[in-house]
């Protein structure tokens, strides 16, 4: 298992095109712990704002019954992808990991790998 800092440190070193990743509890949009960003992107901000879609959509979830969990969600906007992942181990519910890409450094599949990774190594 890896704490907080150390697994977003790992996620900042090993995943292609990374700009910025946060932990964020998504029950009051606060954020945990996050690394990167930019003079034009205040990850706490963004990860604060991303807390409503990730309400949104398990509330949407909830009222059509639909069963299974979300493995993840993607924005694509014209130069980053966003990517939000809930955590699902057992000291995780309610955090979300949030990950902010250059589009054009990025590898998306390999970015949404390594996000599992790193969920999965998690000690929170």
């Amino acid at each position: 298992m890896a704490s907080m800092e150390n697994a977003l440190a790992d996620a900042m070193s090993t995943i292609e095109g990374v700009i910025g990743i946060a932990l964020v509890d998504h029950t009051s949009g606060m954020t945990l712990a996050a690394l990167g960003g930019s003079n034009s992107l205040d990850m706490e901000v963004a990860a604060a704002g991303n807390t409503d879609l990730v309400r949104a959509k398990l509330r949407t979830m909830e009222m059509l019954e639909l069963q299974g969990s979300i493995e993840d969600m993607l924005i694509t906007l014209t130069s980053q992808y966003h990517l939000l992942r809930p955590v699902t181990g057992r000291h995780g519910a309610g955090l979300f990991l949030y990950l902010v890409l250059d589009r054009k450094r990025a590898n998306l599949a390999l970015a949404r790998h390594r996000l599992a990774r790193v969920e999965e190594v998690l000690e929170v």
